[in-house]
């Protein structure tokens, strides 16, 4: 899901927006049953496959390029690097250097823990030639220089490839790029408005949410046209996959399900951290975003239907933040204000 791949010596291209959602099922592409979009088991992904070890020694080459996603926790990336770097016979008393280590994490990119060089090489026996070209996002890099980029259907071949998914319709990674890339573009909007609506401050957020959900669009138009101050755009400095961790809300839903079935629903298949980077009065804040991502029953028409649920991390802001704008749609509804609302409008 957050296969952003950045090239430090790309230039930085205008936004583009994917295709929309409904254009993927007319494509005709139908992903493969290990797509991880579909799969929901995105663990799976975390496993890489050893690389057989040379018979005699040789000169060390750079490692290959891996998969630019790290869906586990942090403290396996040691063994990650222990199962895919390429083994040397060493005599008895051979003592690893300390710079080895320090040589395999150099080759990561800290914003999103990938390799910062990725191949374009077709696959062995690969029979249908993959677009190479890197779609830009709309989601600008926390290091200010252009935008996050996607990766390529060849590049997104051949992680999948690599991670064992060997039975992957090779006609339908393009399509697959498109649900990947329109998940995260979608995302992305959503952490926009929140930002618009609380990134000056927890009191101009509640201005804009005391008359609940369904006027909070019309109170903020008014209020951005009163200020006349143009809104500092967030950016993205880093994201983590962590599909093992359930957030507490998902938890609480599957136990909700559980005792009732009004409130069942499938786990999410995926869950990302976004940290976003907020400009407060001039001061630029770290924001940790949440993302689960769920998907539904497919339309009548065959088109796959996702879910995202995304809110501020349970900080004390973000806490309240998330307080003000449910607290506010209940206390408009509950209140009788649609009623007022109507009765004016006679």
């Amino acid at each position: 899901m957050g296969w952003f791949w950045a090239d430090g010596n790309a230039s930085a291209a205008a936004p583009v927006v994917p295709p929309s959602h409904k254009n993927l099922a007319a494509s005709g592409a139908v992903p493969p049953p290990s797509c991880p979009m579909h799969n929901k088991t995105m663990d799976a992904l975390s496993a890489h496959k050893p690389v057989t070890p040379a018979p005699e020694p040789t000169p060390a080459a750079a490692p290959p390029s891996k998969c630019p996603v790290n869906h586990g926790a942090k403290d396996t990336l040691a063994a990650a690097a222990a199962a895919v770097a390429p083994k040397q016979p060493q005599p008895e008393n051979h003592q690893p250097a300390a710079a080895s280590e320090s040589s395999f994490f150099s080759k990561l990119n800290p914003l999103n823990y990938m390799f910062s060089s990725i191949s374009q090489e077709p696959a062995p026996n690969q029979a249908i030639a993959l677009p190479t070209e890197r779609d830009p996002s709309s989601i600008p890099k926390g290091t200010g220089d252009g935008n996050w980029e996607y990766p390529s259907p060849q590049q997104m071949y051949n992680a999948l490839l690599r991670k064992g998914y060997t039975d992957t319709d090779i006609t339908a990674v393009e399509s697959m790029v498109a649900v990947h890339n329109f998940l995260n573009e979608g995302a992305w909007n959503e952490i926009v408005e929140w930002e618009r609506r609380f990134g000056k401050g927890l009191m101009r957020g509640w201005e804009i949410m005391k008359r609940g959900e369904e006027n909070a669009p019309m109170m903020l138009r008014r209020l951005e046209a009163q200020e006349n101050d143009p809104e500092p755009q967030p950016t993205l400095i880093r994201f983590q996959g962590r599909p093992k961790d359930m957030t507490p809300k998902a938890a609480l839903l599957q136990v909700l399900g559980r005792i009732n079935s009004k409130y069942a629903t499938e786990p999410p298949f995926d869950r990302h951290d976004w940290y976003v980077s907020r400009d407060e009065n001039g001061q630029k804040k770290e924001v940790r975003y949440v993302i689960d991502f769920y998907s539904a029953p497919p339309e009548p028409t065959g088109e796959p239907v996702f879910y995202l649920d995304v809110r501020p991390a349970v900080t004390v802001t973000g806490a309240c933040e998330r307080l003000l704008r449910w607290g506010g749609d209940v206390w408009w509804k509950a209140s009788g204000g649609e009623v007022r609302e109507r009765e004016r409008s006679k």
